[in-house]
């Protein structure tokens, strides 16, 4: 059996690649439970949004869609417990690895469930329902 020659690398964007980027959608939730969710995940990622990038609510039949992609390679810091006013749901997709981090980082501020997942290939789908974290 040979040996492997190759060092562990220390850098989680090297490790995983392209595979660091998250998209998450959040639908049927008000427009301060979708900047709650945000909020929590630019607190532990990188964000294609800025920080003070507030989710509007749009006018008309359609129901709204927020979207933005967060780069899990480095957890900045953990969100701590975020309160909603009612259960979001969110669609997350990316990497295996990058959407098990963003959903573990989710955990450290809602109560999260599963609700589906969908694997292809390289990327994988799930959709979460978040909730405040009760005692």
């Amino acid at each position: 059996m040979a040996k492997s020659t190759q060092k562990p690398t220390q850098n989680p964007t090297a490790a995983h690649g392209a595979d660091t980027e998250v998209t998450v959608e959040l639908s049927g939730c008000e427009a301060q439970d979708a900047h709650a969710v945000f909020g929590a995940l630019r607190t532990a990622f990188a964000s294609d949004r800025a920080s003070d990038d507030r989710p509007q609510e749009v006018a008309g039949a359609r129901p709204t869609v927020w979207s933005s992609t967060f780069d899990v390679s480095e957890v900045r810091e953990q969100a701590g417990p975020t309160r909603l006013t009612r259960p979001v749901t969110a669609d997350i997709q990316g990497g295996y690895w990058a959407v098990a981090r963003l959903q573990e980082a989710l955990t450290g501020a809602f109560a999260v469930e599963v609700l589906g997942t969908a694997a292809g290939d390289q990327e994988q789908e799930a959709q979460l329902r978040l909730d405040t974290r009760r005692p």
